[in-house]
């Protein structure tokens, strides 16, 4: 497990990556350095940093529930060291919708940045003198930090990330604005192809500023937004040319299947007599389990290769119905980290969908993209 479930709000659950623990560190060390006290300074840095992801959750449940209200099932958000992401099933296809989902999100951070400082003036008397302190502190390293600077710089970073994260680069808010209001006048492939093009000349931009000023926060953000650009790319020529494709147009029925008393020892010696390493486990023709090539491996170490498959086969099972959509088994199988996944009607086994049958299909539709539209 990569992420440690917190809470979960309105159905959707709220997660921290286990790499989440570096951002606190790193601002122990940065808040830290150059104060008097370091304990007292790597303290405020811990607690800033930890109340700016509430702020940070916040941004992405917005986004979560526009999503929701336009029919787009959201899975999770993942809090990271460098922010936070929202997993969903399907992004809102219609440019609007994946407009005003975009902007959810920087315009809470924004109003929660107004709420703050607000209340930094309603809080102290001497606000104007806790503001000048909070940035002479901050931009001129000049005196040590205080806690009075808690709201001040929360605000000040809540409004900053809101302006940031409009930049029109993937995977930030702006490159889904930028592609939504691209998608209004030209084709959603050709929308994707122009934003990820442009999210990755502003990534070598913040790179080069970057390496230029010694900013290593500028270089890891351009890192993550080329990456994050290129991934969005990928996921959007996929969707394109798996799009309208069904399950039963792709999956391979000819497949061997294994017996539940079967040995490991017999599945072995039927994956070296063809090239079929994941097997499903059928009673007649019911599916009753799974048998992968590390679940071959797995049992062979542990039980030996005389153990029945029934002791290593998997019984939890991800499987596809003949209609259904392929881009989202694919994206299923993609998650789940699986090679093959049976294809069923009932309790009956049809078949495999396998790693390679997607790859045909997305060369084959890449090359010639009406010609598997035609059989449906």
């Amino acid at each position: 497990m990569n992420s440690i479930k917190l809470l979960t709000v309105r159905g959707i659950p709220i997660r921290m990556h286990i790499t989440f623990p570096l951002i606190l560190i790193l601002a122990a060390f940065l808040f830290g350095s150059g104060q008097s006290s370091w304990l007292r300074g790597a303290a405020f840095g811990v607690v800033v940093t930890l109340l700016l992801f509430v702020g940070v959750v916040l941004h992405e449940l917005a986004h979560s529930l526009v999503a929701i209200a336009f029919g787009a099932p959201v899975k999770q958000i993942v809090l990271l060291p460098l922010g936070g992401v929202s997993q969903m099933e399907k992004v809102p296809e219609r440019p609007y919708q994946e407009l005003l989902m975009a902007v959810a999100g920087p315009v809470t951070s924004g109003l929660i940045g107004i709420g703050l400082a607000a209340v930094t003036i309603l809080v102290f008397r001497n606000w104007f003198d806790v503001w000048a302190g909070f940035f002479r502190s901050f931009f001129l390293q000049l005196g040590d930090l205080k806690w009075s600077y808690v709201l001040p710089y929360l605000a000040f970073v809540n409004l900053f990330l809101a302006g940031f994260n409009m930049i029109p680069a993937f995977p930030m808010d702006g490159g889904r604005v930028l592609r939504a209001l691209l998608a209004t006048v030209m084709p959603y492939g050709r929308a994707t192809r122009i934003s990820v093009i442009i999210g990755q000349g502003l990534a070598w931009l913040i790179g080069l500023f970057g390496l230029i000023g010694g900013g290593v926060m500028a270089v890891l953000v351009a890192i993550f937004v080329y990456v994050g650009a290129a991934q969005e790319g990928r996921l959007t020529q996929v969707k394109m040319a798996l799009a309208g494709l069904r399950v039963r147009q792709a999956f391979s029925r000819g497949v061997r299947a294994l017996d539940p008393e079967a040995s490991l020892g017999q599945a072995v010696d039927m994956t070296l007599e063809g090239f079929q390493s994941d097997f499903p486990v059928c009673e007649g023709e019911r599916l009753v389990g799974m048998l992968t090539r590390t679940d071959v491996l797995v049992g062979l170490k542990e039980k030996g290769p005389q153990a029945p498959v029934r002791e290593a086969m998997r019984k939890e099972l991800v499987v596809a119905q003949p209609d259904d959509d392929l881009f989202e088994i694919q994206q299923r199988m993609a998650e789940a980290k699986l090679d093959a996944i049976p294809v069923v009607e009932g309790e009956s086994f049809l078949g495999l969908l396998t790693r390679q049958d997607l790859e045909e299909v997305y060369r084959v539709v890449s090359v010639q993209p009406g010609l598997l539209r035609e059989e449906v």
